[in-house]
């Protein structure tokens, strides 16, 4: 997929991924006040958040998007990790049916500009890093410091941050990565990111991301010129 492309010195590939189903999202869909319950706190995955990631997985394998990546960018919260890591290093997922010795998993690597919209609900409150610690090079703070209990970021501060995400981004010398994040960050951050494009592609590359959707974008001097393709695992409904 776009190996023309990617020869370009300014050109990226980005292959967006929203986490798949968390328990959070399961129990929000039926009572959205649950979300600020602290039962949510750093939300793991839900039983059919583990099969959209198998998924993904088998989709990203037999696309051959697997081996091009070159880096996973995560953000650090515990259904993210979990969708990076079951997606993209097969190796370490646990799921022993998924050894492929002849694979190249790229490098995961967390980073906390690129987490869900800050404050209020627990379930986007991330752990300390101390377990993760290789995970988490660039991260300083071993707690959250960034989430706060008593204030919810505006829509224009999550777009700010993505955007600074994607300065960040733009400075990396891999040509094709993957981001596993969030529908709100991901929402704002390309609603952001696309004001100068043309309204159907702006439109198809920023609506709201299902779980475990797959997104894959052409960047070129720091400007989404295209969408390559999208996935969608089966009952991927919140």
């Amino acid at each position: 997929m776009g190996d023309a492309a990617a020869q370009t010195h300014n050109v990226k590939i980005l292959h967006l991924v929203r986490h798949a189903q968390g328990v959070h999202n399961v129990a929000g869909a039926q009572d959205h006040s649950a979300l600020m319950s602290p039962r949510y706190f750093d939300a793991n995955l839900s039983p059919l958040g583990s099969q959209q990631v198998r998924d993904l997985s088998s989709y990203v394998v037999s696309s051959g998007i697997l081996a091009k990546i070159q880096l996973v960018v995560t953000s650090p919260l515990s259904r993210t990790i979990e969708t990076a890591v079951k997606v993209f290093d097969r190796k370490n997922s646990g799921d022993d049916a998924a050894e492929m010795s002849d694979v190249n998993y790229p490098p995961i690597l967390a980073y906390e500009l690129c987490r869900e919209r800050l404050g209020l609900h627990p379930c986007d409150k991330r752990r300390t890093v101390t377990e993760y610690r290789s995970l988490y090079p660039d991260i300083e703070s071993d707690d959250d410091v960034m989430w706060k209990p008593d204030a919810r970021e505006t829509f224009a501060e999550v777009a700010a941050r993505g955007l600074k995400f994607m300065n960040w981004l733009w400075t990396r010398p891999e040509k094709e990565i993957a981001i596993v994040c969030h529908d709100r960050f991901l929402q704002y951050t390309l609603e952001a990111l696309t004001t100068d494009c043309q309204p159907s592609l702006r439109a198809e590359v920023s609506t709201q991301f299902k779980n475990c959707e797959l997104r894959s974008l052409i960047t070129e001097n720091e400007r989404v010129v295209s969408c390559l393709g999208k996935f969608l695992p089966s009952d991927s409904a919140n």
